[in-house]
């Protein structure tokens, strides 16, 4: 295929697109003049004590007249807000008296860990430092003093993970409660002017009221933003901001694990310690580089447990502090869409693949009995530089090593060798931003870069030597921010010894090998099947054209993913030979009315095909959401997918075919204000003979200000009829290519709980507790093949009775295994296939004790337990397998973690 489908892709999202562009929109608003705000030089000393009664303070004009967004959306505020700017050579100050009608009773607030939100009174100040129309920085606190930060510059999402060094005292009085702050210069990016403008918001949460206000107003149904903010003027920076940070660190950890006896390389109990620094240098005022020697990449959250039965790679999130900081800023391909389930967005950037563990672990352990494999690979260092240059680029670029890592393996008693689990290797990635037009519009490059040093000759045949990816992606918006349009390409190469590059090609995320896969070529893109081919490419591309503003929103965008697209060196794909369309129609309701406080409506249509031009995908859906004037709200769809072929079900098999389903899902939430909150969520699946039935929930009390407990059980059953099993030669299988492809009936029963307790002593010092445990199961009948290809029609292989040979058997052989004679006394010989059925318990948590005993440095105190096990057993006993649990030995760590902030 197929650049027929591909142009076909098009022209239908600009077929849905043209009519409701013909249908024009009333004209522009003249835009009024943006509010203004001045910072004044400060002219006499100011102490951080939240009682603003310094002279300063009192010579500077508040701004106030906020206006209500919620929940009189266009009306005055009913609670008075003031606020004051001041700045001198090294600080901006803000004074915030936030005045309530009901005095100290009226001010709602509650402690908890910085950067969380916990549903209370805020005041939330957004800057667009470089008034360019897209960056914002966020400072919020609430009336105990929890703070929230983050930075999202040059219109990228802003990064909760940026915990920049500033002071805040609140006080809470009988007139309301007050907010002051010391915010460093040296903390933000900014142009060199020494007078400068930057772009203002502020929001104010009033808890008791639900009632959110701001300073600059725009309706609920309009995009908003930067391009819409206030101006911060007379801002005077004298000088630059200081040059830099140094963060050393000290950790101190206490392994205790369980493993065998005999194995030389076990040790029960492990204590080691280690060292390291990070550093943060300004260039300039907008230009900062970042660094970290011996860097401490371990991980204080926990990844939950999951069962994953598919042929695909599970996404955990990443939790390692240096690359969480500043991620948003390497982001790319972003998607916004109304309603997008099918659409694939390869990742060119995943930073668990820097320090992953070693990918040569299984060489390893089939060179002889025990291995010593490293946890993770050793990072040797890396380092950052981002910023914004003097002609408007936003820039970061960001490398890693990582160390040729060795395991020692012992071959028998006597001999013990080196095998090379991991190659050095170095990871690049560079970001480019270019905004136009006032910050309407924006272009967008990225590419990273993968480098290994192979030498040793198994791990050549396993990677590829050198791994490339880039994109260039532009966006833009027209109309005050009422339509947009983003269009973006990619390209990737991968090069390396013919036996990786084979590799690549029979992954799941392409199936080159598939036997009725129409056969491309292998020129400048790659799509043939060649077991001598060292180098593979591939394509992407996505565009999105819709209505953002309004009452009525809309969306067409289309997805196009070449075979050869590969991204998993540095990024994260799952799926190539892709071809998707979609377009969703939305209708919401931002205006209280006698039934509710705000409603959406959504019709969703899409479809996605293979290059083969195969019908991979359908589906209609129907989405609704209420807000009750109670403030709990429901939401929840219905979907139909129609049958379709499935490339994928048979794992490098034919292609064969999916029965129609139907999909529903409700959800409902509490007011989340009250001391006890929930959610409750329910999703049914029903596809011929198929069902699935997912129950999740969340409970949260808060018994104080300071203490939160929270309970999430989750129960998953399902029954389904074509669970693919294992698959076998077959020289007399002629339908499906020599080959027997083995499914099965599955029984599957998942039950969790997520389980947290945190308690808040001071915004500084927090204690949190996570434990998820988990039991899961799965049993396999009625065991079958697909009667031929691109069929719904089956047929099951029958257990046998007595010594009677019936056509197509399955029985239990002396080994335990399953054995399968398809035809009896034909011609097909048996084969054999292990019982799949399982039984798997997990208990996974920690324990963390927070303190940031001075602004910037932090100790931690952690424990974490992991305990897990499993069985034969196919079904689910909550006794038997809680108990079994609970026996089980677990794996125990103990860290403590000290580091040091200090700027110069």
């Amino acid at each position: 295929m197929s650049r027929s489908i591909s142009a076909a892709t098009a022209a239908a999202a600009l077929a849905f697109a043209t009519p409701l562009l013909a249908q024009g929109a009333p004209p522009t608003p003249t835009l009024p003049p943006p509010r203004i705000a001045n910072a004044q030089p400060r002219s006499t000393p100011i102490v951080l004590d939240a009682r603003l009664d310094e002279a300063a303070w009192q010579a500077v004009q508040p701004l106030t007249d906020f206006t209500q967004s919620q929940p009189n959306e266009g009306e005055p505020a009913t609670q008075r807000t003031e606020i004051r700017f001041l700045t001198d050579d090294d600080y901006l100050y803000i004074g915030a008296r936030m005045f309530d009608t009901e005095g100290a009773s009226g001010v709602r607030t509650r402690l908890a860990r910085r950067d969380q939100d916990p549903g209370t009174d805020y005041i939330h100040f957004v800057f667009d430092t470089f008034h360019d129309h897209l960056g914002r920085v966020i400072i919020r606190v609430n009336p105990s003093g929890v703070k929230l930060d983050s930075y999202g510059p040059g219109g990228s999402t802003p990064d909760p993970s940026w915990n920049a060094v500033w002071d805040v005292e609140t006080r809470v009085d009988s007139l309301g409660w007050t907010a002051e702050f010391r915010i460093p210069f040296a903390q933000l990016r900014y142009p060199r002017d020494s007078v400068q403008t930057w772009g203002l918001q502020v929001w104010r949460l009033e808890a008791r009221l639900n009632e959110l206000s701001s300073w600059v107003f725009w309706h609920l149904n309009q995009t908003g933003g930067p391009p819409l903010f206030g101006h911060l003027e007379n801002l005077r920076v004298v000088r630059g901001p200081g040059r830099g940070e140094v963060m050393p660190y000290v950790v101190g950890r206490s392994t205790n694990v369980h493993g065998e006896a005999d194995d030389p390389f076990y040790d029960p109990h492990v204590l080691d310690a280690r060292t390291g620094l990070d550093l943060k240098y300004n260039l300039t005022s907008n230009m900062t580089l970042s660094a970290t020697f011996n860097p401490d990449f371990g991980q204080v959250e926990v990844d939950p447990a999951v069962v994953n039965l598919t042929a695909f790679e599970t996404y955990f999130p990443e939790q390692r502090p240096f690359f969480v900081e500043g991620a948003g800023l390497f982001s790319f391909g972003t998607l916004n869409c109304y309603s997008c389930s099918y659409v694939f967005n390869p990742q060119l950037f995943y930073s668990r693949r820097v320090g992953r563990r070693p990918q040569g672990e299984d060489i390893a352990r089939q060179s002889g009995r025990y291995a010593d494999i490293p946890e993770n690979t050793t990072i040797l260092g890396a380092a950052k530089l981002t910023g914004r240059l003097a002609s408007g680029v936003s820039l970061a670029l960001s490398n890693a090593v990582t160390r040729r890592e060795r395991a020692p393996v012992q071959v028998d008693s006597a001999t013990r060798r080196y095998v090379e689990a991991e190659p050095l290797s170095n990871y690049f990635v560079a970001r480019l931003a270019r905004d136009f037009a006032g910050g309407n519009g924006q272009i967008r490059m990225m590419a990273t870069s993968v480098v290994r040093d192979l030498g040793d000759s198994a791990l050549a045949t396993r990677l590829v030597r050198r791994a490339e990816a880039g994109g260039v992606e532009g966006e833009y918006w027209w109309k005050r921010h009422t339509y947009r349009i983003v269009a973006r390409a990619l390209f990737s190469s991968v090069v390396g010894d013919s036996t990786a590059i084979l590799s690549l090609q029979r992954s799941s995320a392409r199936y080159f090998q598939r036997p009725d896969r129409h056969q491309g070529s292998n020129g400048l893109f790659s799509s043939r099947y060649d077991s001598s081919l060292t180098a593979m490419r591939g394509y992407g591309l996505y565009a999105r054209l819709s209505k953002e503003s309004g009452d009525w929103l809309w969306e067409a965008q289309t997805n196009v993913v070449s075979p050869g697209f590969e991204t998993n060196d540095a990024g994260y794909m799952t799926r190539s030979d892709r071809v998707w369309m979609g377009a969703s129609v939305l209708r919401q309701f931002t205006r209280p009315n006698r039934f509710a406080r705000n409603m959406v409506f959504l019709a969703n249509a899409e479809q996605g095909f293979n290059y083969d031009g195969d019908l991979t995908y359908r589906s209609a859906m129907g989405y609704v959401s209420f807000t009750f004037h109670n403030y709990w709200s429901v939401d929840g769809f219905a979907m139909y997918r129609p049958s379709v072929l499935d490339d994928r079900l048979a794992r490098s098999g034919p292609v064969l075919r999916q029965p129609a389903s139907w999909i529903g899902y409700a959800e409902l939430y509490s007011d989340t204000r009250k001391a006890v909150s929930l959610s409750l969520g329910e999703q049914v699946v029903r596809s011929d003979g198929q069902w699935s039935v997912s129950h999740t929930s969340a409970v949260t009390w808060r018994p104080t200000s300071s203490v939160s407990v929270s309970l999430g059980p989750s129960l998953d059953v399902s029954r389904g009829r074509n669970q693919w099993v294992t698959k076998a030669p077959d020289p007399t299988a002629a339908a499906f290519y020599g080959w027997r492809y083995v499914f099965a009936d599955i029984a599957q029963n998942t039950l969790s709980m997520d389980t947290r307790l945190s308690v808040t002593f001071t915004p500084n010092l927090t204690l949190e507790l996570y434990a998820q445990p988990l039991v899961a199961s799965a049993s396999y009948t009625r065991f079958k093949e697909y009667a031929r290809p691109r069929s719904l029609e089956s047929s099951v292989f029958v257990p046998r009775r007595g010594t009677a040979q019936e056509v197509g058997t399955v029985t239990t052989a002396d080994d335990g295994r399953y054995e399968v004679d398809p035809d009896g006394t034909g011609p097909a010989a048996a084969f054999r296939f292990a019982n799949p059925d399982f039984n798997y318990r997990s208990l996974r948590g920690n324990a963390v004790l927070r303190w940031e005993f001075k602004p910037g440095s932090t100790v931690f105190l952690v424990w974490t337990q992991s305990r897990e096990g499993s069985g034969p057993e196919g079904n689910l006993r909550l006794g038997r397998d809680t108990r079994a649990l609970l026996d089980s030995r677990p794996d125990n760590i103990f860290l403590v973690k000290m580091s040091y902030w200090m700027g110069f």
